[in-house]
């Protein structure tokens, strides 16, 4: 498995994994959607904010981040690929491309809806805690922050 910045030619096959869970994030539901997402992923791309796991040509974990807003945007791991600590990986790279000390914070599922148990659980694990309580998408949804 080799984990590193995306690059332009592996959007296809980014987008392609993206279509295998998108029914687990909410703002992907249509193919408008998707297309905004590619397009989102294009952006963070071409700034050094992207980061894809892949085995061989094939894609099979994706993150987006910002540096400027010190947030992970989008994680994302092929179902057949989990638990390979894949996503472990990812985070783990794109702390390299983060600049300077301060919080990172994340949004995933609240507590209790049975979407985000897993992934509360691995940001818990990597050292986030839990933080305000919004909304994206019109889905509620929880901040979590980690400090370096």
């Amino acid at each position: 498995m080799e984990i590193g910045f995306a690059a332009p030619r592996e959007l296809d096959g980014w987008m392609e994994m993206v279509d295998k869970v998108k029914d687990s994030f909410p703002g992907l539901e249509t193919k408008e959607a998707l297309d905004a997402h590619r397009e989102t992923v294009q952006d963070f791309i071409s700034r050094g904010e992207a980061v894809c796991a892949k085995d061989g040509d094939r894609v099979t974990g994706a993150l987006l981040f910002s540096k400027e807003n010190r947030m992970l945007c989008f994680l994302a791991v092929d179902p057949a690929c989990r638990r390979q600590h894949i996503a472990e990986n990812m985070v783990s790279l794109m702390l390299t491309g983060m600049d300077g000390a301060g919080e990172i914070t994340v949004t995933t599922y609240r507590e209790g809806v049975p979407e985000g148990i897993a992934a509360r659980a691995f940001y818990k694990r990597l050292g986030f805690v839990e933080g305000r309580l919004t909304e994206e998408f019109g889905s509620p949804v929880q901040e979590f922050v980690w400090k370096r």
